[in-house]
């Protein structure tokens, strides 16, 4: 009886550290200030699509 005691106690507590270790990294996560969304690269705006004074070589 008491063998499954021990394992009884051994698994609430296991549970309660589980759950108390989730809560504080969700606590910790939240604590932390949201970083800038800033992209590393960035590209040139595409030229706008307009009558061009260079013909195109697929029409002919």
């Amino acid at each position: 009886m008491s063998r499954l005691l021990a394992a009884l106690l051994t698994c609430v507590a296991a549970a309660t550290l589980a759950t108390g270790a989730a809560f504080g990294v969700v606590a910790a996560l939240d604590a932390t200030p949201e970083q800038q969304n800033v992209p590393l690269v960035t590209f040139p705006d595409p030229p706008t699509q307009g009558p061009s004074g260079t013909p195109d070589p697929d029409a002919g």
